[in-house]
């Protein structure tokens, strides 16, 4: 009996022993388990991920753009489908990055001046003989505080591009913002499309980086 009081009398002290410190191993996993979860949802400070280096935009400028980006497109990554530095100035090469990219564009630049603004395309950018897109886009500058321009709903002229010029928005034979083949000159006016100002700091500008991110 008293072998089998020591038996049984061992057992049970190393079980308490492990079943408290698996108490204690759970209480300390389970804790701060809410933490991470409703912290980062009132802030968000970290923004969108970026799957490399923007070239014209900073952390601060992305966070900010990010504000305005449609619901449908929070939380997915930025992905970089065309960069002048890296694929050319031409308007070819950029309608060849977007090949099998359907989902939204943030078309971003900075030129010769120094000033960065763009545009957000609600679908990827394409050849197309007539206009399209959807009232989601947008044009937007920092000068230097971020201003956004969204449709007026006065007309549907979003997004058009042949080989020779890339254009988004348009009204009364002029464009919010427009590049040529060469994705070098531009020219940004006031259209009816966006109620928009003049994207750069003069009607004509010359690019020095432009940047095309697929938000999908």
């Amino acid at each position: 009996m008293k072998g089998r009081w020591r038996y049984t009398r061992l057992p049970s002290q190393v079980d308490d022993a492990l079943s408290a410190e698996e108490g204690e191993e759970e209480e300390e996993e389970t804790a701060p388990a809410p933490a991470p979860v409703s912290a980062p949802a009132p802030e968000d400070p970290v923004g969108p991920q970026l799957a490399e280096a923007s070239q014209v935009l900073g952390a601060s400028e992305i966070r900010q753009l990010s504000l305005h980006l449609p619901p449908r497109v929070t939380g997915h990554p930025w992905s970089l489908a065309f960069c002048t530095s890296r694929d050319g100035f031409s308007l070819r090469s950029l309608y060849r990055q977007m090949e099998g990219h359907s989902g939204p564009v943030l078309l971003v630049l900075r030129d010769q001046d120094g000033q960065m603004f763009g545009a957000f395309s609600s679908s990827a950018i394409r050849l197309s003989k007539s206009f399209y897109g959807t009232g989601e886009t947008f044009l937007f500058s920092f000068s230097p505080q971020l201003k956004v321009f969204k449709w007026t709903g006065s007309n549907s002229f979003f997004v058009k591009g042949d080989l020779d010029s890339l254009m988004m928005g348009s009204g009364s034979g002029q464009f919010g913002l427009w590049l040529d083949g060469d994705l070098y000159h531009g020219g940004s006016h006031p259209c009816a499309t966006f109620n928009n100002e003049v994207l750069a700091r003069q009607e004509q500008f010359c690019i020095k980086e432009l940047e095309a991110w697929v938000l999908s």
